[in-house]
């Protein structure tokens, strides 16, 4: 679970150079946002959780009752209030620090080089990064229970466990009887949930419900589909679950409802296409002597994955094939086979197309062999192909970026030179700029003109362009678009 910035991580900002003045007690305090304001009362526009910036300027012209702000910031759940020196005030004021000091309020001293806006930034790059931590590590869970579902039900509510290290895990029979727990004293839990299993059985809808016991916040969701009850799982942990925690509870909620379905052949269909989603998305992988058993059953390399329009035709063929597998993946029909049987010529001859194929590939490289699928699919669509081989398109980036939404970008992009009314001429002497690395003599030679002309046409070009051309990832764009708009 991701947590914010503490008080005391941002006044450790040594660029910042900010100065407790009181409340060393709340270093801790998490820090949700950084707000600015000069009001005498902005507690109205605030959350709570806040680091609040101001100048004073307002306790110049006007009688300000510190005690009153303070109280209010403290009663909204501010995290703390810092106060800008050196603007209208060289000292915070008298008033002011001993009304935090009363109502134990954080109070950081602002030194005037130190804009709001840096402590703003600051705050909101140490919140991209932990949010970007907290979704990293619950997608390499979501991962490792994917894993484990191979293994049953048990190796899901083992795995889980794991991953909420102070709770307990409990999977229950319909019935509330305990099938598994992690660890096994969870099963004593069992008992104390029986009538709020039984008021979930008895509700049309089947819906999870949370519940707090013995200090404990308990979470249950039933499992199956379908609406119909193949059992329960119960998590108990000391706090409420955190967002990233919940993600888990679902996808292991998910994963145990396709494992007791599983004697189901609509389910099992449904089995074997999250196999195929993990798979190709890199969820599982099929290296290792652990994964032996389930190499045998799949597919024998190399393999192909195959694309296509969801369509009832192709849905059809997937289920008929002999072997494979076969589901809708974010809105594509894909199948994995093996390259041997040509499934992707079987299948463009069934539905007359169009049909996208990936390059032949081991098991090791499925993710890559998706997107060459889906963009061979993306051609075929375009050129009203039946079938489409990702071995028949340009390779490199300019191979990804060849499909309608990428051919578009880099027309918006070059949009200012081309429309121009000496677009040629700007266009050539970007292309020859770029290509010489920004070297005048050698991009002027390759053009043929003066380099004073080449200079003058750069800097026009720099006037119409709205990005920063010494900017290297914008460079990058423009000379990918050049190369992509040369065929047009």
């Amino acid at each position: 679970m991701s947590v914010p910035p503490s008080l005391g991580a941002i006044l450790r900002t040594p660029r910042l150079q900010l100065r407790l003045l009181h409340g060393t007690d709340k270093l801790d305090t998490p820090v949700r946002w950084v707000a600015v304001s000069e009001l005498t009362d902005p507690t109205p526009y605030l959350e709570g959780g806040e680091l609040l910036l101001t100048t004073g300027m307002r306790w110049t012209h006007e009688m300000v009752d510190a005690r009153a702000y303070v109280q209010r910031l403290v009663d909204r759940g501010v995290a703390g209030l810092g106060f800008g020196i050196g603007v209208v005030h060289e000292q915070v004021p008298s008033t002011l620090v001993d009304a935090v000091a009363e109502y134990g309020l954080p109070l950081i001293a602002v030194p005037r080089p130190t804009p709001f806006i840096a402590i703003g930034k600051e705050v909101s790059r140490m919140l991209a990064r932990e949010e970007y931590e907290g979704l990293t590590k619950a997608f390499a869970a979501q991962r490792q229970l994917t894993r484990a579902a191979l293994q049953g039900a048990e190796a899901v509510v083992d795995r889980l466990g794991a991953e909420l290290p102070e709770g307990w895990v409990l999977l229950l029979a319909p019935d509330g009887s305990p099938l598994h727990a992690r660890p096994a004293q969870a099963a004593s839990h069992a008992a104390g949930l029986a009538g709020e299993l039984r008021r979930l059985q008895e509700l049309r809808q089947p819906a999870s419900v949370s519940l707090s016991a013995d200090s404990r916040h308990i979470t249950v969701q039933p499992l199956g589909v379908a609406g119909r009850v193949r059992g329960f799982l119960a998590v108990g942990a000391p706090r409420a679950l955190g967002t990233e925690e919940r993600t888990l509870l679902n996808a292991a909620s998910s994963l145990l409802s396709l494992e007791l379905e599983r004697g189901d052949s609509a389910v099992t269909d449904r089995l074997r296409g999250g196999l195929l989603h993990a798979l190709v998305r890199g969820a599982v992988t099929v290296t290792g002597p652990e994964a032996e058993a389930l190499r045998a059953a799949l597919p024998a390399e190399p393999v192909v994955v195959v694309a296509a329009d969801p369509s009832p035709a192709a849905v059809s063929w997937g289920r008929g094939a002999e072997e494979g597998l076969a589901a809708v993946v974010d809105g594509r029909f894909t199948f994995l086979g093996s390259a041997r049987s040509d499934p992707a010529g079987s299948l463009a001859a069934f539905t007359g197309g169009p049909v996208g194929v990936s390059e032949e590939v081991g098991y090791d490289a499925l993710p890559e062999a998706l997107a060459q699928a889906e963009r061979a699919l993306e051609v075929a669509q375009r050129d009203a192909a039946a079938l489409v081989r990702h071995t028949d398109l340009p390779g490199g980036f300019l191979g990804l970026l060849d499909t309608p939404a990428g051919t578009g970008m880099a027309q918006r992009l070059l949009a200012p030179l081309r429309e121009h009314r000496a677009s040629a001429d700007l266009l050539a002497s970007l292309r020859a700029y770029l290509a010489a690395s920004g070297r005048w003599d050698a991009a002027a030679e390759s053009l043929g003109v003066h380099r004073h002309t080449l200079r003058y046409r750069i800097a026009r070009i720099r006037e119409l362009l709205p990005g920063d051309l010494d900017d290297p990832d914008y460079r990058a764009e423009l000379w990918l678009a050049l190369r992509m708009t040369e065929r047009d």
